[in-house]
């Protein structure tokens, strides 16, 4: 980060204060307005965020001019093809992407930390078998802390990276253990000798009378959506992470925040929402329309999955999720499945209708990850836990890195009080 110049402030003329000009490796440059206040007077207004740098990361990049992702700097698309998750895992947390010898060692102490605390177990007993996942994983994950008490030191770099491979490694077995648990079958355990993916799906689907037969195109096309998932710069969960995990609080607490946040279907509930959209939808014959409700104002109807708070243009990531789809759903000769059809023949029309091309609402990742996981034979109330799984990476290495910036402060975002002024009983 550079300070080359400096953008002045200026009220009737006359030099209010000089703010500085910070410039990152990418477009858009920022004001350093943290001492803005203090000359002013002022605070700045950005509802949301959306204009404001919450920090300084080297982690991930959106293009969104572009419509491009980068993972330290890689583009997403050549990740996805080259990488496993776990290799991404290590690129995202220690900078770098792994020699073969790192790599094997890295996936070492992952499977070494697969298996959950045995009495971590009776926490699902507390919860009822219809209990939504996300509910369940809010309260396992959030205990984590209780149990993996033995390296809380967030200012120590070694148990920060234990913390990071702990939540890494155990994500999958408590993601498999809130579906095994709502429909009343029994935990499984992950197996040393399969890969992070396979153990996931094994987990998830195997039973102790019949095993789960590994298909490489499903496995491979799950490892993909994980490795899409696994980061997206500051999003609401990752910023969650940040703000909870500014106040010192521990990486177990923080991750919770931002499974919590995730849950909303604005962000990681979204691909559910875009699923029970195209179920709505229910034909192709019916899209125009909905197509024309969506462009009602006056109609509550929403076309989830289209339009992206940053990317302007089409997402990479849909792009990717789309090939995944034709993949997964030609190993099951179900390429004329009516709800990929509805996707593909709204995607279309929404490429070529001038009302979302102004706008500049294209498909995003949402738009085709519903269909993918719904085709991996994955329940809808999964969905968003699963997402979990593959953000979890992003959220650790972003709480990393901000508890080791050294100019890290406690969040503490101000206000526009437009209350009652003081008054009196």
């Amino acid at each position: 980060m550079t300070q080359n110049r400096v953008f002045t402030l200026r009220e009737n003329a006359k030099i209010v204060c000089e703010i500085p000009v910070l410039s990152g490796t990418n477009r858009p440059d920022v004001l350093d307005i943290k001492s803005l206040y203090s000359q002013t007077g002022f605070f700045t207004y950005d509802p949301g965020f959306h204009s404001t740098a919450s920090c300084s990361s080297t982690i991930t990049y959106v293009d969104d001019e572009i419509g491009m992702l980068f993972y330290r700097g890689y583009p997403i698309d050549e990740l996805v093809e080259k990488c496993s998750f776990l290799e991404i895992s290590c690129l995202l947390l220690y900078g770098e992407l792994p020699t073969p010898e790192k790599l094997h060692e890295f996936e070492q102490k992952i499977t070494t930390q697969t298996l959950v605390h045995d009495q971590l177990t009776n926490f699902f007993k507390g919860f009822r078998r219809d209990a939504h996942p996300m509910a369940v994983m809010v309260g396992v994950v959030g205990a984590l802390s209780a149990f993996y008490h033995d390296a809380l030191d967030i200012k120590s770099a070694q148990d920060r990276e234990l913390n990071a491979i702990r939540l890494i490694a155990k994500m999958p077995t408590i993601v498999a253990m809130c579906y095994k648990y709502s429909v009343g079958l029994p935990f499984i355990y992950a197996q040393s000798k399969l890969s992070y993916t396979e153990n996931f799906m094994r987990m998830l689907f195997a039973t102790p009378c019949d095993d789960y037969i590994q298909n490489p195109v499903f496995v491979r096309a799950l490892e993909k959506f994980l490795i899409l998932h696994a980061d997206h710069e500051q999003s609401a969960s990752t910023s969650t992470v940040r703000l909870a995990g500014s106040s010192g609080a521990n990486p177990y607490a923080c991750i919770t925040a931002g499974i919590a946040c995730l849950w909303g279907s604005a962000h990681g509930g979204a691909n559910e929402a875009v699923l029970n959209t195209f179920k709505t939808i229910g034909d192709v014959s019916n899209i125009p329309r909905f197509i024309d409700k969506a462009k009602d104002d006056n109609d509550s109807f929403k076309l989830n999955g289209v339009g992206h708070q940053v990317y302007k243009n089409y997402d990479p990531r849909a792009k990717i999720m789309k090939e995944l789809c034709y993949e997964v759903l030609g190993e099951l000769n179900q390429l004329d499945d009516p709800l990929f059809q509805v996707a593909l023949e709204v995607e279309r029309v929404v490429l070529n209708d001038t009302y979302f091309i102004e706008r500049g609402m294209y498909p995003k990742v949402d738009f085709y990850s519903g269909l993918l996981l719904y085709s991996l034979g994955i329940p809808v109330n999964m969905f968003t836990a699963i997402f979990a799984m593959g953000r979890a990476i992003g959220w650790i290495s972003h709480w990393d890195e901000m508890i080791s910036d050294p100019n890290q402060r406690i969040g503490r975002p101000r206000q526009l009080y437009r209350g009652s002024p003081k008054r009196h009983i």
